[in-house]
This record gives structure tokens, C-alpha cells and sequence, in this order.
């Protein structure tokens, strides 16, 4: 059996000329720093740099190029994954991409160099805040604790376990009111962690495991109120 050659770098040049050329570009290879310069007319040039694959020194290469035109391409051959990551990243460093199929030499463009501008989200912005309003003090300033990441769901959960612990068995309204965790009813019922149990309607108690867990988290939560 015949071992497949490696793909060079060389072997995008005729794809992304011929693509180039076909839109009124001349094209030529190797010039300067840059591995391929298009120009039409009086327009800005076209830089081209060539790879086998996204990468860091790619991004660094191309950015590099953009001192001297802001039309700059990186052209690869099409990722089996990874792909919409890595022109997501080009977009932000406003540089365009292009896909090379090599079978065929096909060219798609899936990104045009130009100014960035992130579409914001009112949605994910809110819910970041109501993260960050739900934490009670800083329980992850050092990093995870040992019992991972704190998150105002668990420290909410935290408090019920807790008032469970000491006041034994107890109505949902009692322990919202009183761990002042507005959800506290819905929190035992989805039971996450595996600490509570319905011992009648709308009345939960504390699992052995809940039992054994909650008496660890006494240090973490006296960091979270520092």
C-alpha cells in the first residue's frame, strides 16, 4: 500500500490563486514576508498566508501582515473541527479565511477581513449579573475550593442543608423564609446534590449523604463571608 504524501503548504498556492485570479486579481507567491500578494487596479493589496492548519503563530503571522493592508486572508485546508472556533477568533482580529478542499482545489470564503464589532446579548448579559448577585461574598477568589467551583445555586443549597441540619425536617416556605433562599422549595425537590428528601408534601428532610456533606462545607462557606 502506497503511503499517502504530505500535504505542503505549496499545495494551497494554485487553489487560492486560481480563486484569487478569477476575480480580476494578478497573483504572485512569495513576495516579501507575505505567501501570497493579490492586486487589482489601484485597490489595496490582498495578503494571503498559507497553512496546513489553524494555529497561534498563524494568527500572529496574519495580524502581523496587517500593517501593511487591511485585506488579509488566512487559507487552510478544511478542518474535520475546530473550524467555526477559529474564524470566529479571525473575525475579532479582523482577518478573512479561506477553506481549501484539496481534492479539487475548491476555495470558499467562510470570513472577509474587516472591523470587529461582538454582537452583545442582553439575555446572557442579565443572567451573568443574576450569577454574580446570587454569590453570596467571594467563595472562588483563590479558585475552586476543593469542593469545585461555588455557585450561588449551590451556596443557596448550602443554606437549606444547613437549616435542615439544625431545625430537622421542615416546610419549603419555612426554610426560603428563614435561609433566606427564595427557592429553596424548588431546590430540595430538584435535590441536585442528592442531600434531601420529601418526607410529606412540601416538607423535606436531609439524606445520610446530605447529612455527612454539609458538615465540610463549614470552612468554605466562612471564606465566601470573608
Amino acid at each position: 500500500m502506497t503511503a499517502t504524501k504530505p500535504a505542503r503548504e505549496s499545495d494551497l498556492y494554485p487553489a487560492v490563486k486560481a480563486y484569487l485570479s478569477a476575480q480580476g486579481y494578478e497573483v504572485k507567491g512569495e513576495v516579501g514576508a507575505a505567501d501570497v500578494v493579490a492586486r487589482r487596479g489601484e485597490e489595496p493589496p490582498v495578503i494571503v498566508e498559507l497553512k496546513l492548519g489553524f494555529s497561534l503563530a498563524l494568527f500572529h503571522q496574519a495580524v502581523a501582515r496587517l500593517a501593511v493592508s487591511d485585506l488579509v486572508y488566512v487559507a487552510v485546508p478544511r478542518p474535520r473541527k475546530g473550524g467555526a472556533q477559529n474564524v470566529a477568533l479571525a473575525r475579532r482580529l479582523g482577518l478573512g479565511v479561506l477553506f481549501v478542499r484539496l481534492r479539487d482545489g475548491h476555495v470558499e470564503a467562510m470570513a472577509d477581513p474587516g472591523p470587529y464589532a461582538a454582537r452583545k446579548s442582553p439575555r446572557a448579559a442579565t443572567r451573568l449579573l443574576r450569577a454574580f448577585d446570587r454569590l453570596r461574598g467571594d467563595p472562588n477568589a483563590g479558585g475552586a475550593t476543593r469542593h469545585g467551583l461555588v455557585t450561588g445555586y449551590r451556596q443557596d443549597a448550602v443554606a437549606c442543608a444547613r437549616f435542615l441540619a439544625v431545625h430537622g425536617p421542615s416546610r419549603g416556605a419555612r426554610v426560603a423564609g428563614w435561609a433566606e433562599v427564595p427557592q429553596a422549595t424548588r431546590i430540595m425537590a430538584d435535590n441536585h446534590y442528592g442531600w434531601f428528601i420529601k418526607v410529606a408534601r412540601g416538607v423535606y428532610g436531609l439524606t445520610p449523604r446530605g447529612q455527612s456533606e454539609i458538615a465540610d462545607w463549614g470552612e468554605d462557606l466562612a471564606e465566601a463571608g470573608d
